[in-house]
């Protein structure tokens, strides 16, 4: 190829990743605002309501979608396969653009289910729920700038391409929030997800079908970590606590 269709091609893979990483943040936006029932004209506990039968089983395909899409296109093998057919260099921006899109329809798709199951009514108590709920996601935030935001969402892979620079995976470390759990980011989202004065049925199910993916997903990519980072990974679960923040093991 000449230098000028390089050129092109270079330019056309960064758009694309770019793109991507714009549609990746203003989906996790829309999920803030669905799970909190804020500034979104669809959230988990609006919209059309179907039987108590069909709701459930409509959330339940499309919470299912989504796992298994998150966490099938995660997975080493998948990923080898995967860039065979796509550039290597757009495949993480690929993965975060599906999951989105994937998102956005269970938001367009999601049958609320009003019934309460608990309501906080004291005002001090709601307060405090509602800071939990802004807290988790200050957390998920947190953590993704602390590893590395632009590799988890493809941007540095895009850098080096677009550079003419190999690729260099991020190396292990344990920067701030990582050295009290290993996993900051899910819990993050666990904090959020549970954290509303009014639990509905609908958010109960969003909110436990998400936990249940969040351990399950933990335990694939603790294999992955391991076989990629060997004892430096071991010797860190052995001393940092999986998700809640709990004494150090000596």
């Amino acid at each position: 190829m000449s230098d000028g269709g390089l050129n092109v091609s270079r330019y056309l893979v960064f758009i694309y990743g770019l793109g991507a990483y714009v549609i990746s943040v203003a989906t996790l936006l829309c999920l803030v605002g669905f799970v909190g029932n804020l500034f979104v004209a669809k959230s988990i506990d609006s919209g059309f309501e179907e039987p108590s039968g069909e709701a459930l089983l409509t959330n339940l395909f499309w919470l299912g979608l989504f796992a298994v899409q998150h966490s099938v296109m995660a997975r080493s093998g998948f990923k080898k396969w995967w860039t065979r057919i796509i550039p290597a260099p757009v495949e993480r921006s690929t993965y975060v653009l599906i999951a989105s899109l994937v998102l956005l329809l269970l938001f367009r798709n999601w049958a609320p289910m009003p019934g309460v199951v608990w309501e906080i009514d004291s005002p001090a108590g709601q307060r405090i729920v509602e800071l939990l709920f802004w807290t988790g996601w200050l957390t998920v935030l947190s953590a993704t700038f602390s590893i590395d935001h632009s590799d988890l969402f493809g941007l540095r892979q895009l850098r080096h391409y677009f550079r003419g620079e190999p690729y260099t995976p991020v190396k292990f470390k344990m920067p701030l929030l990582y050295r009290c759990v290993r996993h900051p980011t899910m819990l993050g989202f666990l904090i959020a997800f549970w954290a509303t004065p009014v639990m509905t049925a609908g958010h109960l199910l969003f909110a436990a079908a998400a936990t249940a993916y969040i351990f399950l997903g933990i335990s694939f990519e603790e294999r992955d970590l391991t076989a990629r980072f060997g004892e430096a990974y071991r010797e860190y679960r052995r001393r940092i606590p999986m998700i809640f923040p709990l004494p150090r093991k000596k």
